[in-house]
């Protein structure tokens, strides 16, 4: 009896990469979905997008916290903002414009009210400030040069001006006061 054989499967090519490299910030609402809902917020956006929403002079001093909905639904629900504390009368006398501009925003009657809760908005850390770059050295640009691609030799380039714009090598805290553990096993 002669038994068939099947052909053996052919090797899967790699597809081919489709579309562009995507910023960080389109990214950032599949990533922090999760959390986002886990804090009340069933879309991110309103967070992301809460300048758009309220005005960058109402988004200085407030910022959303949660929106809460009844049980099973998601129309009606509560939004929660964080105002700071001078600004709340002023955001409170606002309220049914900005529960008219986030039902705009999510294009349904999301939000009926309001809760708000007085306290600092958390400020943003300060950017560090990039060393400027420093002139490469005559002999050090020469050997650069001799390098054939230019990708490499624009990165080294660039290294090199930032070394020569430094102070010197990273000092670190060297601690000799803690001793290394040393750990030791038992044969058996």
């Amino acid at each position: 009896m002669i038994g068939t054989m099947s052909k053996p499967p052919k090797p899967k090519e790699e597809a081919p990469r489709r579309g562009r490299a995507r910023a960080t910030g389109e990214i950032i609402g599949d990533i922090g979905g999760l959390a986002f809902k886990r804090f009340g917020f069933v879309q991110s956006a309103v967070v992301s997008r809460w300048k758009e929403i309220v005005g960058e002079r109402y988004a200085k001093v407030s910022s959303p916290e949660s929106i809460r909905f009844p049980t099973g639904k998601k129309s009606g629900g509560t939004l929660t903002l964080l105002v700071e504390g001078a600004h709340a009368p002023l955001v409170q006398h606002l309220g049914p414009m900005i529960i008219d501009r986030v039902n705009r925003f999510f294009g349904y009657q999301a939000i009926v009210q309001i809760a708000f809760r007085q306290g600092r908005m958390p400020t943003a850390a300060p950017r560090r400030v990039a060393p400027a770059k420093g002139p490469v050295s005559a002999e050090l640009g020469e050997g650069l040069r001799a390098i054939a691609d230019p990708e490499l030799r624009a990165c080294l380039e660039s290294l090199a001006g930032h070394i020569a714009g430094s102070n010197g090598a990273p000092a670190f805290d060297t601690n000799d006061d803690i001793p290394i553990p040393i750990i030791r096993s038992k044969l058996t």
